[in-house]
């Protein structure tokens, strides 16, 4: 299964957006989307994509978070710990950067889209 995270006001997200479902189609695969600040994600599942993002390299959790909007300040995140920064993502959905790719346990933060080519291969 692919799954997307993703935010319909981005066009970013869009962008993988369509990779995705054209990759899904092609291999005739369940795509989901998930939008996220509808749906939020739980610490929990917070918790383990940040783990699966380490498949394609080294993610920080800071790296998830969405650092240029005004509530990452609002909230005095900048020296935030990882369980800070992943409570916040799980109050405050907003903040997760977008868009994050998993396939076959792998994941991506497709920022720019083209990088969901990365993991978007069949093996």
């Amino acid at each position: 299964m692919l799954i997307i995270y993703h935010n319909p006001r981005c066009s970013k997200s869009r962008d993988a957006l369509e990779l995705a479902q054209q990759f899904s189609a092609q291999h005739h695969l369940d795509l989901t989307v998930v939008d996220y600040q509808k749906s939020p994600l739980t610490l929990a599942q917070l918790t383990e994509l940040h783990q699966v993002l380490q498949s394609e390299q080294t993610v920080s959790v800071l790296d998830m978070v969405r650092d240029n909007e005004e509530l990452f300040a609002t909230l005095a995140l900048q020296d935030a710990d990882d369980d800070a920064l992943l409570a916040a993502l799980a109050a405050h959905p907003q903040l997760l950067q977008r868009p994050i790719l998993h396939f076959n346990q792998r994941a991506i933060i497709a920022r720019p889209a083209e990088l969901a080519s990365n993991i978007l291969q069949m093996k």
